[in-house]
């Protein structure tokens, strides 16, 4: 059985997007639609270029610029995890509502060059992370290189004794394994206590390699791997229990970017139709015999787009329902703003649509 035609559900909320420099051509271009894709709160990305966010003034200082482009969405905002964050920092981050600190592997991801060779220098603020209650949130992957046999498509897995060193050394910090990829990270997720938790993408509940190695426009970092993690992702979605929850990772990037010359920026753009691709890629799961028919209900959406991220993060429930309606908008080839083109993911496929309750 297919998912109904339509869902009530509280108001969305997304724990990891890139909305780049604001002011700027592209948040200017992306900020706006966080709200039509039926989604108020969401957790903000510090990896901005050519300076990272590693400060609370400028993370209080960019919440006032993206509040500028829309002051009815929640912003949660994030330092880079870089040698200039203190202990005292983080303790200031928390009496300023700063969120989390986001970890990125030294060369793994875009933006990426401020970032973690060893975690092994920052033992004083991670304790102090722990002690305030702020979230320590991974990008779960190690560099590739040959000559150490990493590749995109085992760096997550080759992270996760990393991530076991942490939880063992800092058992009450509250850790985020982003955009989870694979069936490895969905079980180490799983064995840890309830301080550790894993964001699920929504374009990697449908991609698979081979689909970004056809198309720039599908790569991103971590990259989709296998239908095996494919399955793994689906299983987490519809059996969370408050485990995994919506961090679509949506990054944009001009077109110029992904189909100019030199290195394909990796970033799939997911915001404006995010909860649609969701429910999509569900709806094909259950299509393939991936997940049970009757694995899809009403409150497993509810916990995975809305409850279970805002648990975490101490986020008040939703004040607002949305009704997602299926076929109700098209994704456009592209987004266009003033010195901006973005292509969307899935671009000319009917989705779902969206309307405030």
């Amino acid at each position: 059985m297919a998912l109904k035609d339509s869902y009530l559900l509280p108001a969305a909320a997304d724990m990891h997007v890139h909305l780049r420099n604001a002011p700027g051509p592209i948040s200017q271009l992306v900020t706006p639609t966080i709200r039509p894709a039926g989604i108020d709160v969401v957790f903000v990305m510090p990896n901005l270029a050519p300076k990272p966010v590693t400060s609370v003034d400028e993370a209080l200082e960019y919440k006032r610029q993206l509040q500028a482009l829309d002051p009815e969405v929640t912003y949660l905002m994030s330092l880079y995890l870089h040698d200039s964050v203190t202990p005292d920092e983080i303790r200031k981050a928390k009496k300023e509502g700063i969120a989390g600190v986001k970890a990125y592997p030294k060369g793994a991801t875009t933006n990426s060059q401020w970032g973690v060779v060893s975690f092994d220098p920052f033992y004083d603020v991670l304790k102090a992370m722990e002690e305030e209650g702020i979230v320590l949130n991974l990008h779960g992957e190690v560099p590739s290189s040959p000559a150490d046999g990493v590749t995109v498509m085992n760096a997550e897995s080759k992270f996760l004794p990393t991530l076991t060193s942490l939880v063992e050394k800092f058992p009450k910090l509250k850790i985020v394994l982003e955009h989870c990829t694979t069936a490895d990270a969905v079980a180490a997720v799983r064995s840890f206590g309830d301080k550790v938790v894993g964001t699920i993408t929504a374009h990697h509940l449908s991609l698979l390699v081979d689909d970004w190695s056809a198309n720039v426009n599908n790569y991103c970092k971590p990259s989709a791997k296998s239908p095996e993690d494919r399955r793994a992702l689906l299983d987490a979605v519809v059996s969370s229990n408050g485990k995994f929850f919506l961090g679509t990772d949506s990054a944009p990037h001009d077109i110029s970017a992904k189909k100019g010359k030199g290195p394909t920026a990796a970033g799939v753009f997911t915001q404006p139709y995010a909860l649609g691709y969701v429910l999509t890629a569900l709806d094909e799961a259950i299509a393939r015999n991936d997940i049970p028919s009757d694995s899809v209900t009403d409150s497993v959406l509810s916990g995975f787009f809305s409850t279970y991220g805002r648990i975490f993060y101490g986020v008040p429930p939703a004040s607002r329902n949305i009704l997602l309606t299926r076929g109700g908008q098209v994704i456009p080839e592209s987004l266009k703003g003033e010195g901006a083109e973005i292509v969307p993911f899935r671009t000319g496929e009917s989705t779902w649509g969206v309307e405030w309750q």
